[in-house]
């Protein structure tokens, strides 16, 4: 088993990754950055523990909702031509309010910056 070290949202983690998948993990990893900070430049949601959750929620929603992920890419976020994020627009801004809503009243005062 291989380690990489990769960094989400500005911060460093070390992965272990079985030989021959790093290309694989690499995108993974990029797709979670992606998504958590198209969250966390939405301005609503600050503490990275909720950016965290969030993200995972429309990953997975994502992937939920692919015919067959086996042959389908991830596109946790689509990309402008600079690479960045694309700002959240329309129902994708409401369905991220719903969410945080959700996970607020869910999660209480846990994880809320003070």
């Amino acid at each position: 088993m291989k380690q990489l070290e990769v960094t989400i949202m500005g911060q460093s983690y070390i992965l272990a990754c079985p030989e021959g998948r790093e290309t694989q993990l690499l995108e993974a990893v990029g797709s979670v950055d992606r998504e958590m900070c198209v969250i966390r430049d939405a301005g609503k949601v600050k503490a990275r523990e909720r950016i965290a959750v969030l993200a995972a929620l429309n990953l997975a929603y994502v992937l939920a909702d692919k015919p067959d992920p086996a042959t389908a890419p991830i596109a946790a976020a689509e990309a402008t031509e600079g690479g960045e994020p694309a700002p959240l627009q329309g129902d994708h801004q409401a369905q991220l309010d719903a969410l945080v809503k959700r996970l607020d009243a869910s999660l209480g005062q846990d994880g809320q910056l003070l």
